[in-house]
């Protein structure tokens, strides 16, 4: 089994017929079926259907992407990695959800470097994305919270993608609203209060996803809810439509927020612990752990 027989499976079940994925592969139609067929005998399964008017992954070729796509992926990330080292460069990525701290850290971070070339990268995203990118190494170091509604949820993801999970701080879910909201006043507040006005969460993907929502009380059933997956975005639908969304009070370290929105108490208490992951028994290089030295400075004494 090679790579290159790994990638042909992945462009084939994405092709209508073995001319059609030879021609994206830049290589003969017979080079292509003998591949697969070579493939086919050393598993001892058919991967590929053929009729007459194409062919169609079988159950076992299903089966079988799932694990090709991971594979070709390891072995780009691989490549991306090495090939980097090759050219002197020094690589450091690090994916979060939208924790202006966890920028502050990295910024921190890459100004104790004087390094003539690099390739650094931040990924400010979904949490499954965050979660993905540091079981695959995409990222050495992932920022991420949970809350008391999903934790056992995120605790079976570390352990079933063996990641290493270090708590930085627990904070008490709050409601935020635009300054002249019509409840901006209240010192307290309840989800029943705010039924009527809608509910502005950060889009997970996908209702799959549903239960990794970045927001406290992600299970709760809110009448009036928009996604959204730009912070910029959020925050205008917030002061427009009297929108509403429940964090850590964290968000109101940037500036823009600090001046035009408000955080109230939340009757319903709900917990939301922050910390970051990364891969286990993994090694991390000096920014990666420089980084994380950076984070610590946030964790709360306990």
């Amino acid at each position: 089994m090679t790579i290159h027989q790994l990638k042909y499976v992945i462009v084939l079940s994405t092709s209508t017929s073995m001319r059609e994925a030879a021609s994206r592969l830049f290589i003969t139609q017979p080079a292509l079926s003998l591949a697969i067929n070579d493939l086919e005998e050393e598993l001892g399964v058919v991967l590929f259907a053929r009729t007459n008017r194409g062919i169609s992954l079988t159950k076992d070729g299903e089966e079988f992407l799932n694990y090709a796509k991971q594979a070709v992926r390891q072995f780009e990330l691989i490549e991306e990695r090495y090939e980097k080292k090759k050219d002197g460069r020094e690589n450091f990525a690090v994916s979060m959800q939208h924790y202006v701290f966890a920028i502050h850290a990295f910024v921190n971070t890459i100004k104790q470097y004087d390094i003539d070339e690099y390739r650094y990268s931040v990924y400010e995203t979904r949490t499954s994305e965050v979660l993905d990118n540091v079981k695959n190494l995409k990222s050495d170091v992932g920022v991420i919270s949970y809350s008391s509604s999903n934790e056992k949820i995120f605790k079976k993801l570390f352990r079933d993608y063996q990641l290493s999970f270090t708590p930085l701080m627990v904070k008490e879910a709050v409601v935020h609203v635009w300054k002249n909201h019509p409840l901006a006043d209240k010192k307290e507040i309840s989800l029943e209060e705010l039924r009527e006005y809608p509910f502005v969460a950060f889009d997970q993907s996908s209702d799959r996803n549903f239960y990794l929502s970045e927001e406290g009380l992600g299970d709760y059933g809110f009448k009036k809810t928009i996604k959204s997956t730009d912070r910029a975005t959020s925050t205008e639908l917030m002061s427009v439509m009297n929108g509403y969304s429940i964090g850590t009070g964290i968000m109101l370290e940037s500036l823009a927020l600090k001046e035009g929105f408000v955080s109230i108490k939340l009757k319903e208490k709900e917990m939301i612990t922050i910390g970051y992951i990364v891969k286990e028994n993994h090694y991390l290089g000096k920014i990666a752990e420089s980084y994380i030295e950076e984070l610590l400075k946030y964790k709360e004494k306990g």
